[in-house]
């Protein structure tokens, strides 16, 4: 089995952890909650955290590495976008996980009030992350490949 089809597999792996580590979250946010239950929660957000982590590390070994020349994903404006999306939604994250951090330790029966800027946050994250298949997809047939001057 060739190095391209074991990075790429561990890409796709990884994709998948993280979509559905978001959709946990989103589905076990409520708007009270005790601190047992955002304990839950934080653990979901580090199982998404090396996921993404993971995305991003068997991203960079197919773009530099193995598979296509990295200029075929360099000179695609789909790939930029793609990119900058998984980064948008990296950064969208910080607030949930910064949210859950500090609020998973104290007596756990505690019932805390959980902002509704959380659910909306993973929920454009959600948005988001479902437009970066899209993005793969066109750029897959060929779309976005930026014209080299001869």
């Amino acid at each position: 089995m060739s190095f391209y089809v074991i990075v790429k597999y561990f890409h796709y792996l990884a994709i998948f952890g993280v979509v559905s580590s978001v959709v946990a979250e989103h589905l076990l946010i409520k708007q009270q909650m005790t601190r047992q239950e955002i304990k839950r929660v934080s653990i979901i957000d580090g199982v998404y955290g090396v996921s993404a982590i993971m995305v991003l590390a068997m991203g960079m070994l197919m773009w530099f590495v193995v598979g296509k020349p990295a200029t075929y994903y360099s000179a695609n404006w789909i790939f930029h976008l793609k990119v900058g999306l998984f980064v948008l939604v990296g950064l969208l994250s910080i607030v949930p996980t910064v949210f859950l951090l500090k609020n998973r330790k104290g007596d756990q029966q505690e019932v805390l009030v959980i902002p509704k800027s959380m659910k909306m946050i993973i929920r454009l994250e959600l948005l988001l992350l479902f437009l970066i298949p899209l993005l793969a997809t066109l750029m897959a047939q060929g779309f976005g490949q930026i014209a080299s001057n001869p």
